[in-house]
């Protein structure tokens, strides 16, 4: 959410940031409502006055009718005041000045790439195939069950997915990341209140209208939230957090979009970051965070672009949005692996999550980083794939299995 008093000052900014993200929101109207407000907070003030002289003076009569106007006047403050809180839910965080004005993904930006991609003597197969061929992945017989975009991992694959978690947290536990795990259940406000429900976010949500509960798309959502209406010290900051749980998409809006495989499914694995930090800087903690997300995927030594997402990409509560994306033999192309975003105070603003400073109270600054999904899985069985069928397993994972290599089970 962005402070009325902003909005007020810089119409004109907001209302052309939210176009820019593909949101069209009137600010006009939204101030008229303020303006609305204000105008019934000062009457509700001025007869809660007037109420207390004549108590003071003992007129009951002319007590009794400042009581009925007072109780009138209240119920309009309060309806205009969730109307106005209705609407300023609605307009998105502005993004940074430094982010590139655009439509969709073909107008992001490429910051720079790391490591080449390998040149093989035959034809990679795609991850599906080598899943199939390894007994690793099996599509098929999850789609029996569950519809499509679902997916077993079997055998040393799913020991391969622990050993991603396991170098994840072991990494940034060292850094001083405390280890979570988090409800993959919240309520809707909760949800509502994290920014992503709006435009029609909620479409893409596996909700449980009955229990007033959604499942979560990613463990941040539980982590941000875990701080609700509470305030930190200045130096319990910055306070950093690792969480892993499994998240659940519907991909409402991805039809027709990446049917073959697992790299777009309705259930997966991750491993997320999210860091509350002092206002103002988010700028250096992103960074830092992306500095994280690329030694992780260093480590895997698999070719990796980042890429500095455009305005019509970023959503409600991005302001800025790095993606790191691993290249994927087979598609002969970069695609998103991870990503980190700071969403400055507009989440910390609706959930009303603050800092104090020498008796001075800000809301915090939160930012979000994944540091694995399932998604590496189809980037290491595919760059790392022999052509004898096997696959072998990065240097770095090694250490957490008893196995160098996947060999086909036939």
């Amino acid at each position: 959410m962005l402070d009325i008093q902003f909005i007020r000052e810089n119409p004109s900014l907001v209302q052309k940031s939210s176009i820019n993200k593909g949101i069209n929101i009137n600010i006009d109207h939204v101030l008229e409502i303020d303006r609305k407000y204000r105008e019934l907070q000062a009457k509700v003030q001025e007869i809660r006055a007037k109420r207390n002289t004549v108590a003071k003076e003992q007129n009951i009569e002319e007590g009794k009718k400042l009581k009925v106007q007072l109780e009138k006047e209240e119920n309009a403050l309060n309806a205009v005041g969730e109307e106005l809180k209705e609407w300023l839910l609605k307009i998105p965080n502005l993004s940074k000045d430094d982010v590139k004005v655009g439509k969709d993904e073909s107008d992001n930006e490429v910051v720079r790439k790391e490591g080449s991609p390998r040149k093989f003597v035959f034809t990679p197969k795609d991850h599906l195939a080598l899943g199939k061929s390894l007994e690793v992945i099996d599509v098929e017989r999850a789609a029996k069950i569950s519809g499509s975009r679902f997916y077993f991992l079997k055998n040393e694959v799913v020991l391969l997915s622990f050993a991603l978690k396991q170098l994840a947290f072991e990494t940034l536990i060292r850094e001083g990341f405390i280890p979570v795990l988090p409800p993959v259940l919240i309520n809707l406000e909760i949800m509502r209140g994290l920014g992503y429900m709006e435009g029609g976010g909620d479409e893409d949500m596996y909700v449980f209208e009955k229990d007033g509960l959604v499942l979560v798309g990613t463990s941040e959502q539980s982590l941000v939230a875990m701080h609700k209406d509470e305030t930190f010290n200045l130096s319990d900051l910055p306070k950093r957090y690792v969480g892993f749980s499994t998240c659940f998409r519907r991909e409402a809006g991805s039809y027709g979009k990446d049917t073959r495989g697992i790299i777009r499914a309705h259930q997966f694995d991750k491993v997320e970051m999210v860091s509350f930090i002092e206002k103002g800087q988010d700028d250096k903690e992103q960074e830092y965070l992306l500095s994280l997300e690329e030694k992780l995927l260093g480590l895997l030594n698999i070719p990796y672009q980042v890429v500095k997402v455009c305005s019509g990409e970023l959503g409600y509560p991005a302001a800025r949005k790095y993606d790191l994306e691993a290249w994927i033999p087979s598609e002969g192309k970069y695609r998103e692996v991870t990503s980190v975003s700071t969403t400055t105070d507009f989440q910390s603003r609706r959930l009303n999550i603050k800092y104090q400073d020498k008796g001075k109270t800000e809301f915090v600054d939160i930012l979000n980083g994944t540091a694995f999904s399932t998604r590496p899985i189809v980037s290491i069985l595919e760059n790392y794939q022999n052509e004898d069928g096997s696959v072998s397993i990065p240097k770095a994972l090694q250490k957490y299995l008893n196995f160098e290599r996947i060999s086909p089970k036939k």
